[in-house]
């Protein structure tokens, strides 16, 4: 993140927000476009990829807030593809930071280090 009055970074952020709410109010409705409505039609999957990488930590037992944190990121790193994975996780942990508690940051990076790292190995694998 270089500046917080960058548009992606305030679209991730009211993303971050829409499914922090979407967790408490299952009826929300999302329009047909928006990246929260995106990340909600991949959870299954997400949330999949985060019990493999986080095992300590079932989804239940995951702060709101860090839930819809990484589930954003995952998707931009296993769905979207577009930006370079330091980039993601540099908002993501920055997003943690504004609104997580002391320790999401950290939580938020070693889960998201650890799918970069099963990824990898994931894609190395296809190339052969």
């Amino acid at each position: 993140m270089k500046r917080k009055d960058d548009p992606r970074h305030k679209t991730r952020i009211q993303t971050v927000k829409t499914l922090f709410e979407k967790n408490f109010r299952p009826s929300l409705k999302l329009s047909e476009n928006s990246l929260a409505r995106k990340v909600i039609l991949d959870q299954k999957e997400i949330d999949r990829i985060i019990a493999k990488n986080a095992p300590v930590w079932p989804i239940a037992q995951i702060a709101t807030v860090d839930l819809a944190i990484l589930r954003l990121a995952i998707w931009e790193l296993v769905f979207k593809k577009k930006e370079p994975y330091k980039v993601i996780v540099d908002e993501a942990v920055e997003i943690a930071k504004e609104f997580g508690s002391e320790t999401s940051a950290s939580f938020v990076n070693g889960v998201l280090g650890s799918v970069i790292k099963s990824n990898i190995k994931i894609t190395m694998q296809n190339l052969k």
